[in-house]
């Protein structure tokens, strides 16, 4: 009774961690094509630098009120970190890029590339297998994607461009975190943490030096309340997205991530061909998206029931399965 109790436990904080990540990912979609295409807003950059500087500010207090703990930052830190700075910012960067180039639907389309790619890096550097159905559903969802986006009328060769470089980095970055998540010493809240804190500041210069913070800084849009509230809001939905990837990272598989992502956008996709107006509507493409669905639901329903899977203890081992965190003194929160 207690081993299936310990299963039926792990599964629905896995599946928890894994609704909560989808739910943050969708909201935060919507806010940013918001700031990006209805103010009209001029810098994905400049947008990106404030989710980085809100994660500093929301772990900084929380770590100086006792209410997190993670490790102080020494020469160590660089080397355990290490890449995942530079494919955060590529993340940020690229998917802010795209978000603003492409239709919602089309969006997240080509995004579903990036689950190909998660599975294969997974099975490089991680050296996971996976099972023949797990396998089938993944290019089954690459297979809706490619029919959907067979008849995009919209075609913008910039937008495919900084989509298909998006799937790369967080593909990338979604292994890498996996893998950093068992650094002793490091948690979940330092590899938010120390993401932001080394990147920001090259980040910064670097927006300085294309002009982009320029026209950040001088956009008429800051008078208005409501696009104030708008970018704040992208702003905390940046740490509280960049917290859900980390714990459901955590809890489930890498893969597992990215295909929760891919399912979240079934809501994206529908919701997109009635607001923002720039969806083109055809059979070819609502087929290939309800074939990207379809398939990721059976990936869900064959991970979520899977006793291995869900008996699998997560990247930090050491801990137990609430939600805790390292201090160098193994100090729990």
């Amino acid at each position: 009774m207690i081993f299936n109790d310990d299963i039926k436990h792990g599964r629905l904080v896995k599946l928890l961690s894994a609704v909560f990540y989808a739910v943050s990912s969708f909201l935060i979609i919507v806010v940013n094509k918001s700031i990006l295409t209805q103010y009209r807003f001029p810098s994905y950059m400049f947008l990106g630098i404030g989710q980085m500087a809100a994660t500093i500010i929301i772990l900084y207090v929380a770590k100086m009120n006792k209410t997190i703990s993670f490790q102080d930052f020494d020469s160590s830190i660089p080397r355990k970190i290490f890449p995942l700075p530079l494919l955060y910012v590529g993340n940020h960067v690229t998917g802010l890029g795209g978000t603003k180039k492409l239709s919602l639907p089309m969006f997240t389309v080509l995004r579903k590339f990036t689950i190909l790619l998660t599975m294969i890096m997974e099975s490089r550097i991680l050296r996971k297998s996976f099972s023949p159905w797990l396998v089938c559903s993944v290019l089954a969802i690459v297979l809706g994607a490619l029919v959907a986006a067979s008849s995009d009328l919209s075609f913008n060769a910039e937008g495919y461009t900084f989509v298909l470089l998006n799937d790369v980095f967080t593909a990338a970055s979604g292994v890498y975190t996996k893998k950093t998540l068992g650094t002793e010493g490091l948690g979940k809240y330092g590899v938010l943490f120390y993401n932001a804190f080394i990147i920001i500041i090259p980040t910064v210069l670097a927006s300085a030096y294309t002009g982009d913070l320029q026209k950040a800084l001088t956009f008429d849009g800051w008078l208005s309340l409501t696009f104030v509230f708008y970018f704040l809001l992208s702003c905390v939905m940046g740490f509280v997205l960049m917290y859900s990837i980390i714990l459901c990272s955590y809890y489930n598989t890498a893969l597992t991530t990215t295909v929760v992502g891919a399912i979240k956008n079934v809501a994206v996709m529908y919701i997109g061909m009635f607001i923002g107006g720039d969806y083109i509507f055809s059979w070819p493409n609502f087929i290939g998206l309800n074939i990207c669905i379809s398939a990721g639901l059976i990936y869900s329903y064959i991970t979520f029931n899977s006793p291995s899977e869900s008996n699998m203890k997560p990247a930090e081992d050491k801990l137990p399965l609430h939600i805790t965190d390292h201090h160098q003194s193994s100090e729990k929160i």
